[in-house]
């Protein structure tokens, strides 16, 4: 029988090796940044194209490299942050595997100019698929500069499951913003197709929250600072005025690593109970200094998530310290018990007297005179039943309501549509009315219609916004005051995508720099806060849901549309304003379910009073 194990050659092993550490452009974003953030450099520049398919570039100022090292870098296992495998469980720094730029030079063209502050040349090295083409002495001021071009260029299969540009975008974003957070000391600049997405320059935690989410930030943050013997938690929680419906700006980090942790989320939402909605989530910006020797940071292949030794004794801690940032802020409601029983009244002027104060009473008041007036108006006209100080009541037979119980000389066939024309408008107003502000009942000759009418809305929006979509003719109301919209740098990018579709449904929005959103003009059925909280809902959907976006655009626009403009339930309705929806529902294509496929109307007929009698 023949041998059939065999060794792999190096290249083959590293393009296996990269299908971890290389999972797309970000990967390779995060991994050079945490290099030259382990290098020293306190001025680091990132510069891609074409959402990092053609260029990952980034310019340091660290400490440099020797060419031994630079050529050593390159090679799988080489490392300088471990000698022995217990260095494992006491990693401070980020990258230590020794497995990246091998991977990252496997799949593309890479070249390094390094240079140390004791050598008068710096070494520039070309890589192309793990082969080195290139090795000789250049010119460079002291850092390093790497360049990845052309990823996957020669593994076409992983280049073809790449997102679209302004997906990937936002994932380099992503891991630029984690790294930036966490690294306030060190200034940052990000420039895609020659654009400056960001410009950060060195300070404190707070400045830079604001530097990349937007100045009005500062004012959103309450501070967390707590310091025990199993760790000491630092940062910043947003005020609970600011929750959102999704996910927002949550940050954890341990030891300056991002992580993701949903135990201790949880936390922090615990800390937030009966301050929030229960749909809504808080935003935070956390850290956690531990000893390394307490957590195992080598369980995933990018690190975003670890272990810990005590990990319920750190919730209990995040719980309480957030708690205790938010009563200390006065952001939770509290009492105070120093006042005692003394009321907080102004003192007496000189000569002032405070006298018994005296009550007035009009004898002759009577709080029936307005309604007897009205009895013996309508009354003394219609009818002799009114004598006097005494009335006898109305007969019932004039009671709109005993027409409900008139019985049907022979069954008609339900007919929506047929009940609500026009032609019946007068029998509709008699038996139109609304249930609990949220149900449009409406009787017929032998059943009780009710109408959904949030849902009802719902359906008449969408199916409106999916029209304008198509025909290119969404009108837009302009606001009296034109509202700026506080985003994020890739939002922006992501938003892109779709602004043209926006624009169709009525939203008249420009962009204004990197991180606002000057919006002028809203969809016509839309309030204005409905409107932007529509944007936001959709800026998260193009973040977290981009498959969904990407299989039906129309659909997923105009659902959150109409989702935040339909009429509230618990409002009230008047009898014009039941039937113009239901003769908007019943002229729409499905007026029987709601965009989510929720049902909108209910039929109750004599059979089903009858079965709920039967139970």
């Amino acid at each position: 029988m023949t041998d059939i194990i065999q060794l792999l050659p190096d290249s083959v092993a590293n393009q296996i090796a990269a299908g971890e550490v290389v999972q797309r452009p970000a990967s390779v974003v995060k991994e050079l940044l945490e290099n030259s953030i382990d290098a020293g450099a306190t001025e680091i520049k990132l510069v891609i194209r074409d959402a990092g398919k053609s260029l990952i570039q980034v310019i340091d100022n660290g400490s440099g490299m020797s060419e031994t090292d630079a050529r050593l870098a390159f090679e799988r296992h080489a490392t300088s942050k471990i000698r022995k495998a217990e260095d494992l469980f006491e990693i401070t720094s980020m990258g230590f595997r020794g497995e990246a730029l091998a991977s990252i030079a496997a799949v593309a063209q890479v070249s390094i100019k390094t240079k140390t502050a004791n050598q008068e040349l710096g070494i520039e090295i070309q890589i192309e698929g793990s082969k080195v083409t290139s090795q000789e002495y250049c010119q460079c001021n002291q850092g390093t500069i790497i360049s990845v071009k052309n990823l996957f260029f020669n593994i076409p299969a992983r280049r073809n499951f790449l997102k679209s540009d302004q997906v990937e975008l936002r994932h380099i974003i992503d891991d630029f913003e984690r790294i930036a957070l966490a690294n306030c000391h060190v200034s940052f600049e990000l420039i895609n197709k020659q654009n400056t997405i960001f410009n950060l320059t060195a300070g404190n935690l707070r400045q830079r929250v604001a530097g990349i989410f937007g100045r009005k930030y500062n004012e959103k943050l309450v501070p967390v600072n707590e310091n025990t013997d199993v760790v000491k938690l630092t940062g910043f929680v947003l005020k609970p005025e600011h929750a959102r419906k999704t996910r927002g700006e949550q940050f954890f980090f341990v030891n300056n690593r991002f992580i993701k942790n949903n135990y201790l989320h949880h936390a922090i939402n615990n800390a937030f109970e009966e301050l929030i909605p229960a749909h809504q989530h808080p935003g935070y910006f956390l850290f956690m200094e531990i000893n390394p020797a307490r957590i195992d940071v080598n369980i995933h292949p990018t690190k975003t998530e670890i272990k810990f030794d005590d990990e319920k004794a750190i919730y209990a801690i995040i719980r309480v310290s957030v708690k205790h940032a938010l009563g200390q802020f006065n952001v939770s409601p509290s009492l105070d018990f120093e006042l005692g029983n003394t009321a907080n009244t102004p003192p007496l002027k000189p000569g002032e007297f405070v006298g018994m104060p005296k009550i007035t009473v009009d004898p002759t008041f009577n709080p029936f005179a307005e309604e007897e007036k009205k009895i013996a108006k309508s009354t003394s006209s219609n009818s002799p039943a009114y004598s006097g100080s005494t009335y006898q009541k109305q007969s019932p037979a004039h009671q709109p309501w005993e027409k409900l119980f008139v019985p049907e000389q022979e069954p008609q066939q339900f007919n929506l549509q047929a009940d609500f024309s026009e032609e019946n408008t007068q029998v509709q107003e008699e038996s139109t009315f609304q249930l609990f502000n949220t149900y449009i009942a409406k009787r017929t000759k032998s059943s009780l219609i009710l109408i959904h009418q949030k849902r009802a809305h719902q359906r008449v929006l969408y199916e409106k916004f999916l029209r304008s979509l198509a025909n290119q003719s969404g009108a837009s109301q302009q606001l009296l005051f034109p509202q700026n919209m506080t985003i994020k740098a890739g939002e922006l990018a992501l938003l892109q995508n779709c602004i043209d579709d926006l624009r169709q449904l009525g939203f008249d929005i420009e962009p204004l720099g990197q991180t606002t959103l000057v919006i002028q003009g809203i969809p016509l059925a839309m309030q204005e806060q409905d409107g932007i909280l529509a944007l936001e809902e959709i800026l998260e959907g193009l973040k977290n849901n981009q498959k969904d976006f990407e299989l039906n655009k129309s659909h997923q626009l105009a659902f959150l549309l109409a989702k935040h403009g339909a009429t509230k339930t618990g409002k009230r309705l008047s009898t014009e304003e039941m039937l113009h929806l239901a003769d908007q529902l019943f002229a729409c294509e499905m007026p029987h379910l709601a965009p989510n496929g929720k049902p909108v109307v209910v039929h109750i007929n004599k059979d089903f009073i009858e079965k709920q009698f039967q139970k």
